[in-house]
């Protein structure tokens, strides 16, 4: 079996974890060919690309791949017609979910997870942000296409002027200064506006969990981690790209939840399943198209209720645990499972 590795780069040194992909087709009897829409010959039907031998990548011709695991970047995916070709001929591994309040007005529409979900508002003018914070005192204004915990702003209603936070640095705003900044902002990209959930630690610290699920040989939806984020000291962020960091779930849980931590953890284990599986539910039946990996951020209030903030399909490896390859492995037996399945 040939399994495809899309990405947008034309150099294979330089995507990352690449090699382990190589190595887990391998270890599953399958050859694995890395190319970018550029080396693919759609009137030949051949793949001009490169694979892994005797230590290193070699240029190689082949036949179009059995499956194509697209890692590349959306954004930056260039051929595009090239692509939506191929994607005629071959199956695909990921597909896009939309972003942010795509992915709300997606669930909020189904109801079933409804009650989960922080009511989320795209800002088409700079009064929407004040409707939010008369109505809940204290908003989170973030953008829709955002990542990693970037151009996140937190802002408190006071007396008279307004807390305003971005990373760890916190000053006092008047209206009209307040007003230029989301001016700005939303001259630059599209904006949400969410009101603030209290998910923090016993001594104060943001946090959050990422689930991530993944679907495994047989086309299941499976856990591949859960782990918490704990913002630093003074951020709302918890994201360790943000300068958060982490910690193995069953040590967090067991300080911050005592005797309910194995509870709690059965809980996230089911709500990451039923979440991915609804969202796969609903991919299918608006686009036709299987989900395969998703990262499932949410947080956790002080009644131990949980809220959604944000889903992502390409939500990388987790950063601890040496779970990189685990995360192949799934990645290339499901990849078989979809060619397999054709």
């Amino acid at each position: 079996m040939l399994i495809g590795y899309l990405h947008h780069r034309k150099d294979p040194l330089k995507s990352r974890k690449l090699y382990a992909y190589a190595a887990v087709s391998l270890m599953e009897g399958a050859e694995l060919v890395y190319f970018s829409p550029k080396m693919v010959d759609l009137t030949n039907k051949v793949i001009n690309g490169y694979m892994y031998k005797n230590g290193k990548w070699e240029k190689t011709v082949t036949k179009l791949p059995d499956v194509i695991i697209n890692a590349g970047s959306p954004i930056k995916l260039k051929h595009r017609k090239v692509v939506k070709q191929l994607k005629q001929l071959v199956p695909f591994t990921t597909h896009s979910i939309g972003n942010k309040l795509a992915v709300y007005r997606r669930l909020y529409k189904d109801g079933t997870y409804k009650d989960y979900l922080i009511p989320s508002h795209l800002i088409k003018q700079v009064n929407d942000v004040f409707i939010y914070l008369e109505r809940y005192g204290k908003v989170v204004f973030k953008p829709t296409n955002g990542h990693q915990g970037k151009n996140i702003v937190f802002i408190e209603k006071l007396e008279n002027m307004y807390r305003v936070k971005i990373d760890t640095n916190r000053q006092l705003y008047s209206k009209e200064e307040l007003v230029n900044l989301i001016d700005t902002r939303m001259k630059e990209e599209n904006y949400l506006i969410q009101p603030y959930i209290k998910s923090t630690t016993k001594t104060g610290l943001a946090f959050d969990f990422r689930i991530h699920t993944q679907k495994d040989g047989e086309g299941k939806w499976v856990i591949c981690a859960i782990y918490p984020r704990i913002a630093k000291k003074d951020s709302v962020v918890a994201n360790i790209n943000n300068g958060g960091v982490t910690c193995t779930l069953d040590s967090f849980l067991k300080t911050e939840f005592g005797d309910k931590a194995e509870t709690i953890k059965h809980k996230l284990i089911e709500f990451g399943l039923g979440v991915s599986k609804k969202l796969e539910e609903l991919q299918l039946k608006e686009y036709g198209e299987y989900l395969d990996e998703l990262g499932i951020d949410v947080g956790m209030d002080e009644k131990e209720k949980i809220w959604v903030f944000e889903i992502n399909y390409r939500p990388g490896c987790p950063p601890i645990f040496y779970l990189e390859l685990d995360v192949v492995k799934n990645m290339i037996r499901y990849a078989k499972y979809l060619a397999q399945r054709r």
